[in-house]
């Protein structure tokens, strides 16, 4: 495992802190999770293979406990809000000084600065002050509203990681540590970089949904096909959009690349046969034509099952594996194990930091600590 060894500290966060934590234990890291006393986790789904822990960071004791887990870790991710941290006085100034080599990651919406920086917000917003949410959409109909990946996950919890990894490889020369301000704002940004300078591009230019990669040529869009399903279309090149055309049983002439009048003409013609037809027709082609899956679907795939693409939660869900593949330290996703109880390890994380069983019940009966109801001492 690549980050073996390697000893994160996640506060209870919403999804791009917990996403960011399981990036890096399905790599092999120690995550340990610090939770809010009677705090409800069972909407992380991301928890799975890390080590739970519930404080009342309100209380000094609790503080400290704080305190003592990240002298002992490399890492901590902090999702709250500008200046929540520094409030429970576990601002980098506090646990710089205790860790001179911690990794101090402070992933938020929209940073440590700025007139927006102490305001709330969700993915959608995030998206939407970069710009990025004003290309989304269909022609002459109004932005349209994506699922949570841009912000939350791309631009937020997988950029912290790349910043905690690119902050651990200059560690091994400086032997410091240092605070990251990873924000989704400016993480959805620069994720989308080619988007924004390639703008002078004869990709864009026209207005949303008009151009060459939104959905506004008919060789690049999606088509309903016979039993209500879809089909993906991208046949961008010359030589690809002939493999499609020869597919769907059309000529250039009828139907020109660069002309407006395939829409319609595609639309009827996918309409003809089911998907499965149109995968037999196209699967294993360079048409750039594949079909458009449910989440049931895509982890039966052949192409994915061959993989090992997917695993199974213990509910039967399908879950990603780990990726990218590493050929001689793989990651292994741990999406398989049980989700864990937000307390589930206070009991041995407090032993590992030396704390007596009478400091723990008595940590437990003042509500500084939750103990799991199966806790062994």
């Amino acid at each position: 495992m690549a980050l073996k060894g390697l000893k994160v500290v996640e506060l209870g966060g919403l999804a791009p802190a917990p996403y960011c934590g399981m990036i890096l234990a399905d790599f092999g890291a120690t995550v340990t999770r610090i939770s809010k006393i009677g705090e409800r986790i069972d909407s992380d789904s991301l928890a799975n293979g890390k080590k739970m822990i519930a404080i009342n960071l309100k209380s000094p004791k609790g503080v400290e406990i704080v305190r003592k887990i990240c002298k002992k870790s490399d890492v901590l991710i902090d999702p709250f809000r500008a200046g929540v941290m520094e409030k429970l006085s576990l601002g980098p100034n506090v646990l710089l000084e205790d860790n001179k080599k911690l990794i101090y990651a402070r992933l938020t919406g929209f940073g440590q600065s700025g007139c927006y920086s102490t305001m709330a917000g969700h993915d959608i917003n995030y998206v939407s002050v970069t710009g990025l949410l004003s290309l989304l959409g269909r022609s002459n109909e109004k932005p349209a509203v994506p699922a949570n990946l841009i912000a939350d996950f791309g631009g937020g919890g997988l950029m912290c990681a790349f910043g905690i990894l690119a902050a651990l490889h200059e560690r091994t020369f400086s032997g410091q540590g240092q605070v990251i301000d990873a924000n989704m704002v400016e993480g959805s940004a620069y994720l989308g970089s080619w988007i924004y300078r390639s703008q002078n591009m004869p990709f864009w230019g026209q207005p949303r949904g008009q151009n060459m990669l939104d959905g506004g040529a008919h060789f690049y869009d999606t088509y309903k096909t016979k039993d209500n399903k879809y089909m993906a279309v991208g046949a961008i090149e010359p030589h690809f959009y002939a493999i499609l055309l020869k597919g769907l049983g059309l000529s250039e002439e009828t139907v020109p690349q660069w002309e407006d009048s395939g829409k319609e003409i595609f639309t009827q013609k996918f309409l003809e046969k089911t998907q499965e037809e149109w995968c037999r027709v196209f699967d294993r082609t360079d048409a750039c034509v594949t079909p458009v899956l449910s989440i049931e679907e895509a982890a039966n795939h052949p192409h994915n099952a061959k993989r090992n693409t997917f695993v199974r939660t213990v509910d039967n869900i399908p879950a990603p594996n780990a990726a990218p593949r590493l050929s001689r330290t793989p990651a292994v996703t741990l999406a398989s194990q049980t989700l864990p109880g937000r307390a589930k390890d206070t009991v041995e994380i407090l032993k590992a930091l030396e704390y007596s069983t009478k400091d723990i019940q008595q940590m437990g009966a003042d509500g500084i600590v939750e103990l799991h109801q199966q806790s062994k001492f």
